[in-house]
Parts: structure tokens; sequence; C-alpha cells
């Protein structure tokens, strides 16, 4: 049995799971706020991506939810809309970018 997957873990490999030809000319910052959780931030542009903990002064889009709902989406075991659709997830921003996620990220 493998240990959970943290937060500092999910920010670490973000870049590896990253899909550049899914952004395209994106460019963009996905705040994540956590409830139980320090908050981090995913910088996508010019074809990369960076993750980092903390607030960033002005995401595109600010996702409020909980560590566990978080580390759900990321491992493929909930969908981001089922999460939303439940009252997990809120979105403030650009919630359009929101919907890109999955595609900018392969699983697992």
């Amino acid at each position: 049995m493998s240990a959970p997957i943290t937060v500092e873990q999910i920010i670490r490999k973000l870049p590896s799971r990253f899909n550049p030809e899914q952004a395209g000319s994106l460019e963009a910052v996905f705040q994540f706020q956590l409830s139980d959780a320090q908050p981090f931030f995913i910088t996508i542009a010019n074809g990369a991506c960076d993750g980092q903990a903390g607030e960033h002064d002005d995401p595109n889009i600010t996702l409020h939810l909980d560590e566990a709902t978080l580390i759900r989406v990321v491992t493929g075991e909930q969908d981001g809309m089922s999460a939303f659709m439940k009252g997990q997830l809120r979105a403030e921003g650009n919630v359009m970018l929101a919907t890109r996620l999955g595609k900018l990220f392969s699983g697992a």
C-alpha cells in the first residue's frame, strides 16, 4: 500500500503531468485555496507549467476546496464537475478556465 498523496507532491508533479499541446497560447494563473491545507497556484505561460506554494497576487481563477477533494480530483477518483455540483468545489474569476484543467494535465 502506498503512502497517501500530499499537496506538496501534487505541486512537485504538476510540471511532469502538463500537456503543453492542450495549452496552446494559454497564459493563466490557477489559485487553489484549500480550506484545510496551504494554498498553492499554477502558472501556465509559454507552453510551460509551474506550481508554487502560497497565494498569487492576481490569479485568473481561484478554486476553493478541501485537500481531500483536491486529491480525489487529481487522482481521478472524482470528476471536477462532480465536485462542483456537490458543492465541494467553488470557483471565482474566469470559471471557463476550470473546464480546461482536465485536458491540461494527464492523470495520475
